[in-house]
């Protein structure tokens, strides 16, 4: 099996672990784990990159962001909106698939990765539920990597999918930052590694913005 069929498959393989598990996971859970934006207002002072740094649990994400080389971009003005896989997500996958998405032949990889865990504009939960409720049970929200992610409500919690049918559950809402906006993740989604990477990300159009 070659590189890109061998990281494919852990990542497939992950993605369907979490769509498995996480929809077992007692919604009030989800509830005492939610961060209101009001009551992180206050530390909106640091950026996506500085707050993921000094989060325990966001080390993996850091390092990827660091070998895919984004973080000047999600250091920068935004706003972004990022869905953050923790370490337990990243965990789900293979280890030996985690280290090659690691390695130099692999960093444009992990950037589409990464990327697609990213959308522009600041969206807070109540945003991302009032679109899927306004839309009629779902949304899709474009990502940086040029590929779209679908934002749906399963027992009160936040769902994300991928076009493959990957899900991941949002268990941290509205970690809001000074250039936007982070929800933690238990799960990987994932885009697909054939379709051509976006050049650059696209500029959040002024409406987009979602906090409130």
């Amino acid at each position: 099996m070659n590189r890109k069929n061998l990281l494919k498959t852990g990542v497939v393989a992950a993605a369907a672990f979490v769509s498995q598990a996480a929809f077992a996971q007692d919604a009030a859970e989800n509830e005492a784990a939610d961060t209101t934006a009001s009551e992180t207002e206050a530390e909106a002072t640091t950026t996506i990159v500085e707050a993921a740094m000094a989060t325990a649990e966001l080390s993996t994400l850091v390092s990827a962001l660091r070998q895919a080389e984004l973080v000047e971009t999600l250091g920068g003005p935004g706003p972004y909106t990022v869905f953050a896989p923790t370490n337990d997500a990243f965990a789900l996958l293979p280890a030996e698939t985690l280290e090659a998405l690691m390695e130099d032949a692999a960093r444009e990889q992990l950037r589409q990765l990464i990327s697609y865990h990213v959308v522009p504009g600041s969206y807070d939960a109540r945003t991302l539920v009032s679109r899927v409720e306004g839309a009629g049970g779902e949304v899709t929200l474009q990502t940086v990597a040029g590929q779209p992610l679908t934002i749906q409500l399963v027992n009160d919690a936040i769902l994300i999918s991928d076009a493959a049918g990957g899900q991941a559950y949002v268990t941290t809402e509205n970690l809001e930052q000074s250039n936007g906006m982070v929800h933690l993740i238990n799960g990987l989604v994932i885009p697909d590694f054939e379709a051509p990477e976006a050049a650059a990300p696209a500029e959040p159009a002024a409406e987009t913005t979602g906090t409130e």
